[in-house]
């Protein structure tokens, strides 16, 4: 699946999915590169203004239909491709791993989770059901439904290929709406894999499409009078830019932008628990993860033996391919590798403890792959860049507070407030946490708080852009629109007779 459009290239050229593969005309192109090896794999066809407004089109012109599909049949189609996705999900996680390089075991993590999404969207009838009232005023009934919208647009970004488009696109489609997703153009081969499943599964040509491209795809979507809503994830810069720009063109929008998430330890904490799940939520996919722990905030006179008890578990992680026995794999560019040891450099001369250093190692990767190894700081203070700024990469910083009540005025104080986590074996303090903090998503005993597909995913402060979460029940509202109709009948009428047991159809 997802193959190139000339296979017997040495490196395939990729394509738009618009009905089907759709050669990019625009000759622009984008390479596509192996993290662990250094080597380009493929070239992303870069759209033009013309090939995004042909893209759109496709998807307005399959909305009537799809929108008039039964419910029913919608959901048929949304198992089937629940259950292809349980058959092949290896596939999937195997082309993650190849372009964004996080290990085959994340990789089949995230597609996971992301299939948690399309079972909750299999369960929409239920969802956007509306509500009635016989005789509200004499003779009258009032009732209220919910439609979708049209073709919604969705920006995906590169750390989770399959999983973040899968928070959007299954409640999309299950409420009616075309979709034209624009996949980061580092790691596009996942979104085509996806479109040419939904094709097995039995949508419609038209109601899932791929528009490959950079920010003149993005500013399609976020300009085109067609699409009614766009969903984004990304940094806060861009977040806020697809905000402005996609609301000030009348559409709805929900822009989830960065984080700089912290982990507070109180005393009492089990420490082997809190420095082990330090390591896994602060070096997991080489942090390239919007929910990453990137600050470790310990709390009175435990710090020196938490962070000794994190270097040694970090000391002893092998990073490199993600399809080897490794537990870390590369970062995604060379430019993200350059980006993250930029910081570990600044926070060197900052003056912050450089406890472990992953800029030098030994990586089990053949090739030039773009590696950085668990990086640990110790005695950060908030006026370091390396505290300030999301790095985006496999650093965690630990900084010293006296008090459970600095620990909270500190993230209170951030602008960011995606997730945090406290750890703890103190009920009541826990609870004061949850109570105190000014964050979306909270970890009592758990670094990384996303929430189940039932729930909203979304943080608050300048980690969200809108006011509307990320699948849950708020993705179902956010992709529907609401009525309400009030009627009087003022004569009874009859259908014929039929014996037969009603089918849904």
């Amino acid at each position: 699946m997802a193959a190139s459009m000339k296979a017997d290239e040495a490196v395939s050229t990729l394509y738009h999915w618009a009905g089907g593969p759709q050669r990019g005309l625009s000759a622009r192109f984008s390479d596509v590169t192996d993290p662990a090896t250094g080597e380009v794999t493929a070239r992303v066809p870069l759209a033009s203004e013309e090939e995004a407004a042909a893209v759109i089109a496709t998807a307005k012109a399959a909305f009537p239909d799809w929108r008039d599909t039964s419910l029913a049949k919608r959901t048929r189609i949304l198992f089937a491709f629940r259950e292809l996705l349980n058959a092949r999900a290896g596939e999937l996680a195997a082309i993650i791993t190849a372009e964004h390089g996080k290990v085959l075991s994340d990789a089949a993590g995230e597609v996971a989770r992301g299939q948690e999404v399309v079972e909750f969207a299999c369960g929409i009838a239920h969802l956007i059901k509306g509500s009635a009232t016989e005789n509200a005023s004499t003779n009258v009934d009032v009732h209220s439904i919910r439609q979708p919208l049209g073709v919604v647009g969705i920006i995906s970004p590169f750390n989770f290929p399959a999983m973040v488009p899968m928070w959007f696109f299954p409640v999309a489609i299950a409420a009616g709406n075309t979709v034209v997703l624009k996949p980061s153009e580092k790691v596009p081969t996942a979104a085509l894999w996806i479109a040419e499943l939904w094709r097995e599964a039995g949508l419609p040509d038209g109601v899932f499409n791929v528009l490959n491209g950079d920010k003149t795809a993005v500013d399609a979507l976020l300009t085109h009078p067609d699409v009614k809503s766009v969903s984004f994830v990304g940094s806060t810069p861009i977040a806020k830019y697809v905000y402005e720009t996609g609301t000030a063109n009348g559409k709805r929008v929900q822009a989830l932008g960065g984080a700089k998430n912290h982990m507070v330890v109180l005393p009492d904490a089990d420490l082997d628990l809190a420095a082990d799940q330090a390591v896994n939520a602060g070096f997991g996919s080489a942090g390239e993860r919007c929910m990453a722990i990137s600050t470790l905030v310990a709390v009175g006179d435990i710090a020196d033996v938490l962070v000794g008890k994190i270097a040694d578990r970090a000391k002893a992680l092998r990073t490199g391919d993600g399809r080897r026995s490794c537990d870390m794999g590369p970062l995604v560019t060379m430019a993200a590798k350059e980006r993250v040891t930029g910081y570990v450099d600044a926070g060197e001369a900052a003056g912050a403890n450089l406890v472990v250093d992953g800029r030098t190692g030994d990586f089990d990767a053949d090739g030039k792959g773009f590696f950085v190894g668990p990086t640990l700081f110790d005695h950060v203070t908030t006026d370091m860049s390396i505290y300030t700024d999301e790095i985006f990469g496999p650093v965690l910083s630990v900084v010293r507070v006296d008090t459970y009540e600095q620990a909270v005025e500190l993230i209170n104080s951030n602008p960011y407030g995606n997730g945090t986590a406290i750890f703890t074996n103190d009920g009541g303090a826990a609870r004061k946490f949850q109570n105190e903090v000014e964050v979306g998503m909270i970890g009592v005993n758990v670094p990384v708080p996303v929430p189940m597909a039932y729930y909203s995913f979304g943080g608050w402060k300048n980690s969200l852009f809108g006011d509307t979460h990320a699948h849950g029940t708020d993705g179902v509202h956010f992709f529907t629109r609401g009525k309400v109709v009030t009627t009087r009948w003022l004569d009874p009428s009859h259908g014929g007779i039929n014996l037969g047991f009603p089918q849904n159809a």
